[in-house]
């Protein structure tokens, strides 16, 4: 029983913290399937009494939720992209060559990780509306990539320290350029930690509602967030069309997360930062 105890209390702590975690998912579920009538009873239901599917219906009726779908997926897919042909770019730099300043380089990359980024809302704001990009997707594409780079970079950095150098000398020596070299010996040996980056700026901007509602007003560029956000009436909340959409918006993650989790959790364990 001693040597039990501890892996009994291991499995706890997790069976609790995975409850905690499950929780507010399993809520949004089951107020989605709820009536109107049970959603602000008094009495609290842990399944709906009449299960219903009006609440999805709705969204889709009263909102303009299938456009707000396809504007997040073209600035998320979009976003991650660039994120990730500058990450490799850069962090293959980072990581094989040696120049005057890579350390203080290093350090302004980190060092925007701990800057809010409410405070670049107000520059942001000022260059998009110069350029008459205030209210259109490239607004969101262009913000979401600058404020992934250097995080994506840094880490793209790390997988590049953890191929050996001679891997490249040996293609090389075959006859392989340098571009040739990262692009058929480098890139396919880093694929899960290229899965892992792209992932990250792609949550990263299907997520966020901050800069989403601040450049964008009209309801054909807005994204899920920001649509999600509109449920939110002057008077009342619409929890069971908000709950709908919030269990929809977290399907095309979850599919992604399915097929590509195996990459995602090689590239996070090779993705160490080396000093």
């Amino acid at each position: 029983m001693r040597k039990r105890l501890p892996g009994i209390i291991r499995f706890c702590v997790l069976a609790l913290f995975l409850a905690g975690t499950l929780l507010p998912f399993y809520w949004m579920l089951v107020t989605s399937l709820k009536t109107r009538l049970e959603i602000y009873g008094k009495k609290i239901t842990l399944w709906p009494e009449n299960l219903t599917w009006v609440n999805y219906a709705e969204t889709f009726r009263s909102s303009s939720f299938p456009h707000y779908f396809a504007n997040s997926f073209v600035v998320s897919i979009l976003s991650g992209i660039l994120v990730l042909a500058v990450s490799i770019l850069g962090g293959y730099s980072l990581a094989r060559y040696r120049f005057r300043g890579k350390g203080i380089i290093l350090l302004i990359f980190l060092s925007t990780q701990m800057v809010p980024v409410v405070i670049m809302l107000v520059p942001l704001f000022m260059v998009f509306g110069n350029l008459k990009l205030l209210d259109t997707l490239p607004a969101l594409i262009i913000t979401y990539t600058a404020i992934n780079i250097p995080f994506c970079m840094i880490t793209m950095s790390g997988f590049f320290q953890r191929v050996p150098v001679a891997l490249e000398e040996a293609a090389m020596i075959d006859g392989c350029n340098r571009m040739e070299t990262v692009v058929r010996i480098i890139l396919p040996i880093m694929l899960p930690g290229i899965v892992a980056t792209f992932v990250f700026a792609f949550t990263a901007a299907w997520n966020d509602l901050f800069f989403g509602i601040m450049f964008t007003t009209s309801e054909s560029v807005k994204t899920v967030p920001v649509g999600l956000n509109s449920f939110v009436q002057k008077f009342d909340i619409n929890w069971g069309e908000m709950s709908a959409g919030g269990v929809l918006s977290l399907i095309p993650v979850a599919v992604l997360f399915a097929f590509i989790q195996r990459y995602i959790v090689a590239g996070l364990s090779q993705g160490a930062v080396k000093g």
